[in-house]
Parts: structure tokens; sequence; C-alpha cells
């Protein structure tokens, strides 16, 4: 439905939702980048809400928005706007010195809400709003010195070896930038330090033993050139791109979920889907029930212990 005052109305279940100025340019064309505007935005995080919002219910979030487009200012916004409608989840979580009142997308309605606000990428917590120090996911980043997509796959591989070997199910997603994300479910047992300790020690372990090839080394002048195994986002009040996200970069690339068997695809690089094409392989159910298979890491830290001697 469309207003005469140039607002687009948009059904989700038992709401509309106003999107204003649908025709607003948000990722310009050029090259071989196609042009998308809120009105596709909006199109594509409706048509990939029943994949998307498992990943994101009941979890805080931390909007990115482009008010002007990608080439505009960014807005990093934590802090849930008192004008966002009362039927929109908030959660107060703690912080040094206070609290912070993040949004938290239970529902269709939300989701669209956001893109009209302009939110092209959803950056969600690891832990979810009834246990905020208790994660339920684990993330690697593998995050590649260049856009060097080769070493990203190579990386990846070592990196399932490994959990397999420590008998941990993982998950794995383009970021929509330049790597992947390995993910690993979790029982929601462990804090935050516990997870990231154990993060930090399959990654050192990883690359101690790939040293010329991979490297824990925050400050990026210790790199050289070789890929960055990144634990940080394993903390309290960090967040990861949510799954089926879209990121603001030409042509409106997507964080997508695979299934493993595709990382040997020639065609598979970081920013393979877009708006165009991520809900199709939505469809395919690429991670079919593997993160109901949360895990306590109390065997895995022994096998990891044993490996490391």
């Amino acid at each position: 439905m469309s207003g005469g005052d140039g607002t687009r109305r948009v059904r989700a279940g038992r709401r509309t939702v106003e999107v204003h100025r649908p025709d607003k340019v948000l990722f310009p064309g050029g090259g071989d980048a196609k042009e998308y505007t809120k009105a596709d935005l909006v199109d594509y995080y409706r048509a990939v809400a029943p994949f998307m919002l498992p990943h994101l219910r009941g979890r805080p979030l931390m909007l990115e928005r482009h008010p002007d487009g990608i080439d505009g200012p960014t807005f990093m916004q934590k802090n849930t706007p008192d004008h966002y409608p009362e039927w929109i989840e908030r959660v107060e979580v703690a912080k040094e010195g206070g609290t912070v009142r993040h949004t938290v997308c239970d529902d269709t309605a939300t989701l669209l809400y956001l893109a009209d606000q302009a939110s092209i990428t959803l950056h969600r917590w690891l832990s979810r709003s009834d246990s905020v120090d208790h994660p339920d996911r684990l993330v690697f980043d593998l995050d590649p010195s260049g856009d060097d997509f080769e070493t990203v796959r190579e990386a990846a591989r070592l990196l399932g070896e490994l959990l397999d070997e420590l008998r941990l199910p993982s998950a794995l997603m383009t970021t929509g930038s330049r790597g992947l994300h390995v993910i690993v479910p979790l029982g929601g047992r462990h804090d935050f330090d516990e997870v990231r300790a154990f993060a930090r020690d399959v990654a050192g372990t990883l690359a101690d033993a790939h040293p010329d090839r991979l490297t824990t080394a925050a400050r990026k002048k210790d790199r050289g050139d070789r890929l960055y195994l990144d634990i940080q986002r394993n903390a309290y009040a960090q967040t990861a791109v949510a799954p089926y996200t879209v990121r603001p970069r030409p042509g409106a690339p997507v964080a997508t979920p695979i299934g493993w068997d595709r990382l040997d695809d020639p065609e598979l690089h970081a920013r393979r889907w877009t708006v165009a094409d991520a809900v199709e392989q939505a469809r395919t159910n690429p991670w079919s029930g593997l993160l109901s298979r949360g895990r306590a890491l109390g065997p895995a830290r022994r096998r990891l212990n044993a490996l490391r001697g």
C-alpha cells in the first residue's frame, strides 16, 4: 500500500509499518553493483524474516544505521530511542556506570520498522536477554589481511577440522564483507570469560600449528599478511553480525549461512549472496537444526588440553 504523502505501508502480521521515502537510494549502483533503495531493503527483510528471526529473537541488538545511504554517515545505535513504537521489545542491560536499553527484534514488524530507520546491518549479542552473562554462541571471525578469500577458505577448513577433533558442532557463515564466521552452539552454562578463554586457546592452538598463515595478534601491524583468527566478539556487550543481515557495501551483500560442503565451491566468497538471492539460499536450510545442539565446553576443553600437551 502507498500513502499520498510518499510513504508506503507494509503489512506485517497484525501490524502495518510505514516506510518513509521508500525510493531513497541506500546502495548506489556503479560498476557491477546494482542500485538498491530503502523499499528494496524492506522487501528483502520482509522475505527473509522467517529465516532470520530465529537468530534475533530475545537478543539485544546494536543497529548500524545509514540514513543517507552507505556513502553517508554511519550511526551505531545501542540505546532504543524514546520515539520507537511501544510494541517494539526492549531490554535493559548493565554497562559500566549505568544501563543500556537495547532494541530486541522478535517479529517481522520490528524488522521492517528497523529497515525503515535505515538500519542496514543488525549486530546481535551472543547471549539472550534472559541470561545476558551466558552466551549460547561462540564465534570465530576469520579476517584476512587483504581481500584474498582463498586464505579464508583454508583457515575455515583447518578450524573446522580442529573443532571436529574436539567434537564440537560448528556452522559456517559468509560475512558479506571479506571473511567467514565459524559459529559453535553452546548450552549457555558458561559465562563470557570461560567461553572467551576457550576460544582464545582454540585459536592459539591453530595459529601455533600454522604460524606462517594464521595469527591471533590483535594489532594489525603485528599480523603481516597472515589471516587473523579474531575471537574478540566473545565478550559481554560485544556483538556479531546477525545471519541474513545486509552489509553496507556496494551491491547490498548479505551475511549468509552455508553448509560446510559449500566451502569447496569455487564460486564461494564473502559477498557471494546479496539481497537479490540470499532468500533463495536461506530456503535450503543450510544449518538444519545444528544450532539447537548446544554443548558444554568441559569435554572439549579436556580434549584441547590433551592436544596442547
